[in-house]
């Protein structure tokens, strides 16, 4: 079943995955702005029943649609999960097809953390592949460092230059960007937005894993299936306003609720200090039984915030960060890593080549999603020893000529 026609992307973020400067919901308190919880799920009605979460970025029929989609075998080559698609509507690219090395202009949300920092040298790496081969010819970036106003700026500026063969897009926010790609979609011109949505499908494709719903459903589900009713599990939420973060909890939120499990949320802005105050503060009024987070940054600090307290380590969900999978490892607490695929900042490129050439590409390119557990762990930690601790497992830059050694030093370009 493909999605409606609103792009309101459930990834990664993580996945993931960015501080963005605004939240698109004026209601909602920003990042860190206070220890005060974000919204309280009480264990208030019974396991069995169906809860309705207090958010609006809840959707029943996507939630639906993704929890179906963890269970899909992608198509695609095995050994490249960056070019697989779930569920797929091919749609034509006929009408873009020409000859010669195309000038792409990617406007970036921002590099401002380690998943987007992984992906963007993954990109870049993939950029000189596509150079090599005459498909691309440059790749200018301009990077909103996390502004909603700086990122309409950007593609109102590539609109404006007219020298761009394709737009590539990664939205900071969801409804702020909307105009903006509806924009660039009117200069006739390919858009691809990958990573989080937009609310319009003029895109040629978007590019995505299974999404935030796909999240939420599998790490609430593991923390329920190692809790019991009435435990108390504390989410760590980076900030509001970015659907892929937003749908993560509205997943979990639901399941909590029909758990009985008592989770209570907060927002954080992925600050260390803030979150080792936050689980102090929760440690200091009972029992924590476990740890939820929609992204995986600072799950080393919430597992720090127990062993300073002296507390036993908590059931927990992080990321597939390396940081988090060795604290995991070392600990040998109970956990899952989940993913909002890190591979993903390869397609975009791949998928401009494609329009080019005139190739049928996915409508909506749903990347495949699964998290890390425990039987996993070691082959991943093995796989990517020598990586330093922003790296993230499920990068999917292997096969790429610059691997290990782009990655290992760390170079931002």
């Amino acid at each position: 079943m493909r999605r409606k026609a609103v792009m309101t992307l459930a990834v990664g973020a993580v996945a993931a995955l960015a501080l963005v400067g605004c939240t698109t919901d004026p209601t909602v308190t920003g990042p860190g702005a206070s220890t005060t919880p974000a919204t309280t799920s009480a264990a208030a009605e019974s396991s069995t029943a169906p809860s309705t979460p207090s958010t609006e970025w809840f959707d029943q029929a996507v939630y639906d649609e993704q929890f179906a989609q963890r269970s899909v075998t992608p198509e695609g080559p095995a050994d490249k999960p960056y070019l697989q698609h779930i569920n797929a509507e091919m749609v034509s690219t006929a009408k873009y097809k020409s000859t010669g090395a195309k000038k792409a202009c990617f406007a970036n949300a921002s590099i401002s953390n380690p998943w987007r920092q992984t992906g963007w040298i993954t990109m870049n790496e993939q950029l000189k592949e596509l150079q090599k081969s005459g498909a691309i010819s440059e790749m200018e970036t301009r990077d909103a460092k996390d502004s909603d106003d700086t990122q309409i700026a950007d593609i109102d500026y590539f609109i404006n230059e007219g020298e761009c063969d394709v737009f590539i897009i990664s939205p900071n926010s969801t409804a702020a960007m909307t105009p903006a790609v509806e924009r660039a979609c009117k200069t006739d011109k390919p858009v691809i937005v990958f990573d989080r949505g937009v609310q319009t499908d003029c895109p040629v494709t978007f590019i995505h894993p299974i999404g935030g719903f796909a999240w939420g459903i599998d790490t609430a589900e593991f923390l329920n299936d190692n809790l019991q009713s009435g435990d108390k599990v504390v989410a760590l939420r980076i900030l509001p306003g970015v659907d892929v973060l937003e749908q993560r909890w509205a997943a979990a939120e639901k399941l909590f609720k029909e758990s009985g499990v008592e989770a209570v949320d907060y927002f954080t802005g992925a600050d260390p200090v803030e979150i080792k105050k936050i689980i102090s503060d929760e440690l200091a009024k009972g029992e924590v039984k476990g740890i939820w987070m929609d992204a995986g940054d600072g799950a080393v600090a919430a597992i720090e915030a127990f062993e300073d307290a002296g507390k036993a380590l908590p059931v927990m969900t992080g990321e597939d960060e390396l940081s988090f999978l060795r604290k995991w490892k070392d600990t040998g607490i109970t956990a899952l890593g989940p993913v909002y695929s890190n591979f993903q900042w390869r397609t975009p490129l791949l998928a401009a080549a494609d329009i080019f050439a005139g190739k049928e590409v996915p409508k909506e390119w749903v990347l495949p999603q699964s998290p890390i557990t425990s039987a996993d762990l070691d082959s991943y930690l093995t796989a990517n020893e020598g990586m330093p601790d922003g790296h993230y497992a499920k990068f999917g830059g292997e096969d790429l000529p610059g691997y290990p050694q782009i990655w290992q030093k760390r170079v931002i370009p």
